[in-house]
């Protein structure tokens, strides 16, 4: 009896040493093993092609260059979050992004310059994956896709969804190739600053910024309140969601 005691007890200690964001993490993620296997193939990948690449861009690109090519393929995907906009019931909002897409593919020389900004009318992101969380659909596990990254079931989905309000999939294929590539090279690029950030386990510190993103994009920039946070939990955070991109 009194080894069952200890045993109890033991066990008792031990889940209570387990924080809650590290139980939500297993359970947001049972394919660890695979995912794994997947991030370590892009991220190899990564090392010796994508990130070279994105240096040599960087070195070789005037950043008033770089920050026109970032607002030109920000303006390329509007016709994407148009649509999710109206999937999710949003008619101010997407109202505000075809005017987006009007003055800046027309004024802006195709997005080139962001005149809708200096207009007041501020960019929003929206895709299929948000639209699928709108209207009730269960995240399912997180999953890293090869060469894509980051992902759950619901976005990989959601993914599928966004190709045919996509105006690369109407494009020649050869320019929607070098399209999709310069794109590619240029995220990269921006990304080379925000990732001096991450600490410990490059898996799981991307993993958990990619989930905790995700619900920030879906609930349009407002956090409920977290009781294990220190902050007041009175206080409501919102703001512009977007990705670790440069806008």
């Amino acid at each position: 009896m009194r080894m069952l005691r200890h045993s109890t007890l033991a066990a008792v200690l031990l889940l209570s040493a387990v924080s809650p964001q590290a139980l939500a993490a297993d359970a947001a993620d049972p394919w660890e093993g695979f995912n794994r296997a997947v991030f370590r193939f892009n991220e190899t990948l990564d090392r010796y092609v994508t990130k070279p690449l994105a240096k040599g861009y960087q070195t070789v690109t005037p950043q008033v260059v770089d920050d026109a090519i970032s607002r030109f393929f920000n303006n390329l995907s509007s016709p994407v979050t148009l649509v999710n906009q109206l999937l999710q019931g949003k008619p101010a909002a997407a109202a505000a992004t075809t005017s987006r897409l009007i003055f800046n593919s027309t004024v802006g020389v195709g997005g080139l310059f962001d005149v809708a900004a200096r207009m007041g009318v501020k960019r929003e992101k929206e895709d299929f994956g948000q639209t699928l969380a709108v209207w009730g659909v269960k995240p399912g596990p997180y999953l890293v896709l090869p060469l894509l990254g980051p992902s759950t079931v619901r976005d990989t989905a959601g993914r599928v969804g966004d190709i045919a309000s996509d105006p690369r999939v109407y494009m020649n294929d050869d320019f929607a190739m070098v399209l999709g590539f310069v794109e590619v090279v240029d995220v990269r690029a921006d990304l080379l600053s925000v990732e001096k950030v991450i600490e410990g386990d490059r898996y799981n510190f991307i993993r958990d910024y990619y989930l905790q993103q995700r619900e920030f994009a879906i609930a349009d920039g407002r956090i409920e309140k977290d009781e294990f946070l220190d902050e007041d939990p009175s206080d409501e955070v919102s703001g512009d969601v977007s990705e670790p991109t440069a806008q």
